[in-house]
């Protein structure tokens, strides 16, 4: 038996505007002080003071939110009393919107006792809607919530599926704004979603045309929204549509992986970013290549199913180096790092902490869906193969 769970999703242009729509009387805006300062939140509260809302934004949402942040929201929250919670922004905000809304809803629970095993019993004070303003997270969509421990330097996979939004608004015009390095960050986060939710053992009938869907549409549309992104004229037809199918693939990325589960590039990434913080698409990204040759020597049907309905070709047994040379070359093309020499870690910093970073990574809880499960050995040699670009042929 298996659970498919979403938002009601409100998805196109001007689908900010359904926000007029709402009743209540108090909206918490969670998000950060970079979206009040170029007016995305005023976009936001604007439509909920139409609406009867009285409104109070918490913009101390940092990238990788802690879980201090998140107790400082919910305290935030149990003084507002609200009666709605927005969260918006990319997946920080979001996270963090969706885990102050537990801890308001239930007063009695630490972050780290958030778990997919109990009952939460939530709605009794409050609903939350989701606006992202990236498109690559997809956490509008999912009731996966990441928090980092910063005194462990370690993320947290923690969520219910209690804790997923009433709605989610998908309005491409909140992300059209995004500078390359954000773009390209995002796009790759939402690729590695759309695959690793493909690949993973606990796909599905439902989950698998998601996934495929936004994959294909990623590999068309990221490098025109790159572009885009870099453009004088940004408002070019072709620019909006890469922009508006790119919006869509991460939410349809987000519903795919949301409800399957991710893989080792996440389980490889979420250690990395966390000890060199390095922002959690280029993290995810710089190891799906690497993760799917990995895969593919021992487990390779869904690596080659995914491959051809994509329509890459390769000769028989070959599928992965060829999924993995189609997604390196699609990072090349955005500016992004083939390896983790390049993307700003020290040599001797990667090596100081290689223990950890396997530790962790074996403990995440994205490796118990991985197609190929590696051994301890295993996951240090492909640290290493990651940091120096080396094949994967073990």
């Amino acid at each position: 038996m298996w659970h498919f769970v979403s938002p009601n999703i409100v998805f196109g242009e001007d689908a900010l505007r359904s926000l007029e729509e709402l009743t209540g009387k108090r909206a918490l805006v969670v998000t950060d002080n970079n979206l009040v300062r170029i007016g995305l939140a005023e976009r936001v509260t604007s439509y909920l003071i139409k609406a009867g809302f009285k409104i109070q934004v918490f913009d101390k949402v940092e990238p990788d939110p802690t879980l201090q942040t998140v107790i400082n929201g919910a305290r935030a929250a149990n003084e507002f009393k609200p009666d709605w919670i927005v969260g918006l922004g990319g997946g920080s905000p979001i996270d963090a919107a969706k885990a102050i809304w537990v801890l308001y809803e239930r007063p009695d629970l630490q972050p780290a006792e958030i778990n997919p095993f109990i009952k939460l019993g939530l709605r009794e004070k409050s609903r939350l809607i989701t606006i992202p303003t990236t498109s690559g997270t997809g956490a509008e969509a999912t009731w996966g919530i990441v928090l980092t421990d910063a005194e462990n330097q370690r993320k947290m996979g923690l969520g219910n599926r209690e804790n997923v939004a009433d709605i989610a608004l998908v309005d491409p015009a909140m992300a059209a704004g995004m500078p390359p390095h954000l773009t390209a960050d995002t796009g790759i986060d939402a690729l590695t979603h759309a695959v690793e939710g493909f690949i993973c053992t606990w796909h599905t009938d439902i989950t698998d045309g998601l996934c495929l869907n936004a994959a294909r549409d990623i590999l068309q549309y990221l490098p025109q929204a790159y572009e885009a992104s870099q453009s004088e004229n940004p408002d070019q037809d072709h620019y909006k549509k890469a922009r508006e199918k790119m919006h869509n693939a991460a939410t349809s990325a987000g519903l795919g992986f949301g409800n399957a589960m991710a893989s080792m590039a996440h389980a490889m990434g979420h250690t990395l970013g966390s000890i060199f913080h390095l922002p959690h698409g280029r993290a995810v990204g710089l190891f799906l290549p690497y993760t799917i040759e990995f895969t593919a020597l021992h487990a390779p049907q869904r690596i080659e199913e995914l491959a051809a309905a994509l329509g890459i070709h390769s000769p028989k047994g070959k599928a992965g180096q060829a999924l993995a040379s189609c997604i390196r070359e699609i990072s090349r093309g955005v500016g992004l790092p083939g390896k983790i020499a390049d993307a700003g870690v020290e040599e001797g910093e990667f090596n100081s902490h290689l223990d950890k970073l396997v530790d962790d990574a074996f403990n995440d809880t994205q490796m118990i869906t991985a197609a190929r499960t590696p051994s301890f050995q295993e996951l240090e040699q492909l640290f290493n193969a990651v940091y120096h670009g080396q094949p994967v042929d073990f």
